[in-house]
């Protein structure tokens, strides 16, 4: 549901600045008395005849509760049935004269203006499931498109006499003891209530004034009782893993929760307290003191439409707080389709419609988080337990099978960098491996893809190389490095790790990746002369010397003492090698104390050099690797060495790292003070601990 249209219809004299004077309210109502209904009330008005005590039933969902009602009026069940069969059968069965007499083309945009016209007719629970696609360019035509996308918010008004009625029943009061004007028309009108334009008679604020729309209750019980009827029949007829039925009932409740206004409210008031303070987003105020189930008063916003004004960068700002309620607070918006998303005229991104929202428990936010981390660097037996943990694979799947056909399933899609991964590569060729390997879809995936994917559709309308995991992910790296759970740390672990061998190239991956995120305090694009080593290494030292880069910094500085260690054995082998090098027939003899682990820690402590001086290794640079062997180049141990003291004794590479320590906060260059000491410790221990070892082993 909407606040305003972009370019709402007026009368000549109106405009939304200058709400509707009271005095003129008698004469706004005869004219509204000889108005024609709506046509979803002329056509489905039927549904509304329920007695107080069944519409008091109705107030939330419950399927036994509608089955109730409805047991006992079988007459509008059947009249119901029937009125959607005809309707949808006989628009099937003119698209198929089209075909049959090759004027499909020629009729392609009729039949589309039809279909809406029929959803609209049929009433919310239809308009709401072609708003639910009505975001995808890249899944439905063009035509059908522009027609559907009007079912956002060019829906045709109720009575506005019923409205007012509605607004002084609810609010116990005379409607000009509340507002001192309000607006003589609708301003937008959606599926299930309409909104009016008003300025609070106490406090003066201009306030967007949303009534439900009659029977929608009443109209979207009986529907969803019929939808999950047939959701049980194609479950059982296709034979398929999913539960349709309760997808069906998560839909259902949601929307039942939306048709309560007083939840809408308080959920608006959550939304605010979390995401309102986040740079360019905006919330607007609730005010519950005036709401009731059927009535919200909320502060008035003025913008365009997201789709319509081409801001890439307000996607990416929908990215970071889409990020945020997912994957930080799992409290989202759960209904994101393009009327909901204004683009406000100083350029910020509003929220609107707080009604339909989601929760996503924690162990499911980081069992998504751990899924990420696995697609892109190709661990998918990883990925396989992943699927388990969400539930769309049963325990009982095998596991093996399952790896090997996900590998064949995303390798190529992974294969070009996670910038280029779509939701149309990932989902390409699943149906199959769905089918096959017992696949379910929780009630809840579906509302939460559709939150991302909503955003894909916005920004692909105008950028068709858009991909919404590209710019998700550095937001997912990032919180994999600094998150404190135990589950993500052990991930994280596990991740860099690879049968004890450390995996240097992954945490390259992870901290390029994590850079590329915006900060909450500077949510804006890096300029592209500023990506330079220096602001490279300002950029890994802020972030290793915090406490959320605790973790990350301990595993780097026992990767350093590690390779150090190895260094100064590669340095007294090569002294060994230098003095017996003029010793007769010694030459011919290997003295070298390097074992396999030094030769990878020492190519390793090469690498960590580059990152820390802020230049990224040649190597391996794609973000997301798979098998690359970490012992591969081993003879190469003397070459190695050289490098590493190269790097070391190098004035022009250690530069941009002296020249950031005066700019980093005095608790960040505290921290980075004592790490030599840490460092030292750490070295000191590991050589002990060798020669411990080689003594008495």
């Amino acid at each position: 549901m909407l606040l305003l249209f972009p370019t709402p219809s007026f009368p000549a004299n109106f405009t939304p600045s200058k709400p509707f004077s009271l005095p003129h309210r008698r004469l706004l109502l005869l004219r509204c008395k000889a108005a024609d209904f709506d046509s979803f009330t002329e056509r489905s008005g039927y549904l509304f005849d329920l007695t107080a005590s069944e519409a008091d039933s109705l107030t939330e969902y419950g399927v036994s509760k509608i089955a109730a009602v409805y047991r006992r009026k079988p007459l509008i069940l059947f009249r119901r049935l029937y009125q959607i069969g005809t309707t949808f059968g006989k628009w099937f069965a003119l698209r198929y004269l089209d075909r049959v007499y090759d004027r499909s083309d020629l009729m392609f945009q009729i039949r589309a203006a039809e279909l809406r016209k029929i959803l609209v007719e049929l009433g919310p629970a239809y308009i709401k499931i072609a708003q639910a696609i009505s975001s995808r360019p890249d899944l439905i035509p063009p035509s059908y498109l522009d027609e559907l996308s009007l079912l956002q918010d060019r829906i045709s008004p109720f009575s506005t006499e019923v409205a007012f009625n509605t607004i002084e029943q609810e609010l116990g009061l005379p409607i000009d003891e509340i507002f001192s004007e309000i607006s003589p028309e609708p301003i937008a009108a959606a599926s299930l209530g309409q909104v009016y334009q008003a300025r609070l008679r106490r406090s003066g604020e201009v306030v967007a004034v949303k009534v439900q729309r009659p029977g929608v209750q009443a109209a979207i019980s009986l529907d969803i009782l019929i939808l999950r009827f047939l959701a049980g029949l194609l479950m059982r007829a296709g034979k398929l893993n999913t539960d349709l039925q309760a997808v069906v009932d998560e839909w259902a409740s949601s929307l039942f929760r939306e048709m309560d206004y007083i939840k809408e409210a308080n959920n608006g008031l959550r939304f605010r307290q979390l995401y309102g303070g986040l740079p360019d987003v905006l919330v607007p105020k609730m005010f519950v003191e005036h709401s009731t189930r059927k009535v919200l008063v909320m502060e008035w916003v003025e913008g365009k439409k997201l789709s319509e004004v081409e801001d890439l960068y307000l996607v990416e700002v929908g990215v970071y707080c889409s990020f945020n309620q997912l994957l930080e607070y799992g409290f989202y918006h759960a209904d994101p389709h393009p009327g909901n998303l204004l683009r406000t005229y100083d350029g910020k991104l509003a929220y609107l419609d707080f009604g339909m929202m989601g929760e996503f428990k924690q162990e499911l936010r980081d069992g998504f988080i751990e899924a990420c981390l696995h697609l892109v660097n190709r661990d998918f037996d990883a990925l396989a337990k992943d699927f388990v943990t969400l539930g769309l694979l049963p325990p009982t799947a095998d596991r093996e099978a399952v790896t090997k056909a996900l590998t064949g399933l995303f390798q190529d899609a992974v294969a070009k960098g996670v910038r280029n991964i779509s939701f149309g590569d990932l989902l390409g060729n699943l149906g199959t491996t769905m089918y096959k390997f017992k696949f379910q879809i929780p009630s809840y995936f579906s509302l939460v893809i559709r939150s991302l994917a909503v955003l894909e559709g916005i920004a692909i309308s105008f950028n068709p190389d858009y991909k919404v995991l590209g710019s998700t992910y550095p937001w997912i790296a990032r919180k994999v490095l600094t998150d404190s759970s135990p589950q993500l740390k052990s991930s994280l672990q596990n991740l860099l790790y690879e049968e004890g061998v450390f995996r240097i190239d992954r945490l390259e991956s992870l901290l390029m990746e994590s850079l590329r995120a915006r900060t909450e305090k500077a949510l804006v694009r890096i300029p592209a002369e500023e990506t330079n080593s220096r602001v490279v290494v300002k950029q890994v030292l802020s972030f290793t010397l915090t406490e959320k880069g605790a973790f990350v910094r301990d595993i780097l500085l026992q990767e350093i003492a590690k390779g150090l260690d190895a260094l100064g054995i590669a340095t007294l082998d090569s002294i060994t090698s230098t003095a017996t090098a003029s010793i007769p027939f010694i030459s011919f003899f290997s003295f070298s104390s390097m074992t396999d682990e030094d030769k990878v820690n020492l190519r390793t402590l090469h690498r960590l050099m580059l990152l820390v001086s802020g230049h990224q290794s040649t190597e391996n640079t794609n973000t997301g690797l798979g098998g690359v062997s970490p012992y591969k180049s081993q003879n190469v141990y003397p070459e190695e060495a050289s490098l590493v003291f190269n790097q070391l004794a190098s004035v022009q590479e250690i530069l941009p790292i002296l020249s950031v320590i005066s700019e980093l906060p005095p608790e960040s260059q505290q921290q980075l003070f004592s790490l030599p000491a840490d460092l030292a410790g750490r070295l000191i221990s590991r050589v002990t601990a060798r020669t411990i070892r080689r003594m008495f082993l």
